[in-house]
């Protein structure tokens, strides 16, 4: 998309940055820090750059506790500050915009007790873009106590009159709201029952929790489909996380497979090794095809989890995984036999292709 943008090939510029917002979010939000430095090189990124805004809004964090705010590019910075819906406290605003204009002074004395009124001037200059934003804190309530508010405490001790003078909160701030089910749910490979069937696995209760009593939250880890998953994005978002469960839906068929792995996967530096487990999981969950779901707990603890660097998410040996000798290649072979859980989860033994994906890490609901 930049090189298209440096050619002027704008229509293809133009529509890469559409394919990526609207049909690789995943991938963005992976790589966030470095795609929201890209989209202020070119000013005519601007989907992108209000894509990437949209999501700095509501975390500030994002951008401004970066590791790399302080390169962050002067269009990307006062795009962001201009905003009214940036959720930060204006004081925290100006100091963040303080520290990246001394850092694009490293000459300026670490001790501001010494500073010159040239080295304030210098400063100045840096945020002479930034400054007219910074609104609505600094210089307008400057104003406002120099003129309105001052002319109006006059006013009250020499006539006793009301004060009118109001100082308003400078951006908007807003109220977090949870999206509906209905319009967006949380898994596209299982529903609230599938949810509240591995939940009541996870605690080993007989009888299944309802979708109501249902005492965990399901947090998506990551989600996509065959060729958009690679072993590199696993290790990257997965690496000794803890309490996760993986869903697939097998292609071509209405086979819902996945596991439950409690103390997680570790990434090693090469080749694989096997972690001990004794309460981890594999399933095969009921859908419109498959009237049962079947659960296969651990018979061979020493061998429950697999942890390959050429593997995504792995139980046992080989009872299910997924695996690229090539890392940063979408995943290549699937397949699940029985060696280290009490069953099958599949009827044969062949290898398969997965069309989604997901990993959840679950957590008990307040």
């Amino acid at each position: 998309m930049l090189i298209a943008c440096e050619f002027l090939f704008e229509e293809l510029a133009k529509y890469l940055e559409i394919h990526l917002t609207e049909t690789k979010a995943h991938w963005l939000r992976l790589n966030f820090t470095r795609i929201y430095q890209k989209s202020f090189q070119n000013n005519k990124l601007q989907n992108l750059q209000k894509w990437c805004n949209d999501i700095v809004v509501k975390y500030p964090d994002k951008a401004f506790k970066s590791e790399g705010f302080s390169t962050l590019h002067e269009s990307a910075l006062v795009s962001l500050i201009s905003r009214d819906d940036l959720q930060m406290e204006e004081v925290k605003i100006w100091n963040h915009v303080i520290e990246w204009g001394i850092a694009k002074n490293p000459e300026l004395p670490p001790n501001l007790e010494n500073w010159t009124n040239e080295n304030f001037l210098t400063l100045k200059t840096t945020l002479q873009n930034c400054l007219p934003h910074i609104s609505n804190s600094v210089q307008q309530y400057q104003q406002i106590f120099e003129k309105s508010l001052w002319k109006d405490i006059i006013k009250k001790f020499m006539t006793n009159q009301p004060i009118s003078s109001k100082i308003l909160p400078p951006r908007i701030i807003l109220t977090p709201k949870l999206p509906s089910r209905n319009t967006e749910p949380f898994s596209t490979v299982i529903n609230e029952e599938h949810a509240a069937e591995i939940a009541s696995w996870v605690d080993k209760k007989a009888n299944k929790y309802s979708i109501t009593d249902n005492p965990y939250e399901f947090k998506l880890f990551l989600r996509g489909t065959r060729d958009g998953f690679t072993p590199n994005s696993f290790w990257k978002l997965c690496d000794k996380k803890t309490h996760l469960v993986v869903v697939i839906k097998v292609k071509g068929t209405d086979e819902i497979l996945g596991g439950y792995n409690p103390i997680g996967w570790d990434k090693p530096d090469k080749g694989d090794f096997r972690k001990k487990c004794e309460d981890s999981f594999i399933f095969s969950l009921k859908n419109c095809t498959i009237q049962n779901s079947i659960l296969s707990r651990v018979s061979n603890s020493e061998t429950a989890i697999d942890c390959d660097i050429t593997f995504g998410p792995g139980f046992g040996i080989g009872d299910l995984s997924m695996q690229n000798r090539n890392i940063n290649k979408p995943y290549k072979r699937c397949w699940s036999h029985q060696y280290a859980y009490e069953k099958r989860i599949r009827n044969e033994s062949v290898d398969f292709s997965m069309e989604e994906y997901e990993i959840f890490q679950i957590t008990k609901k307040p």
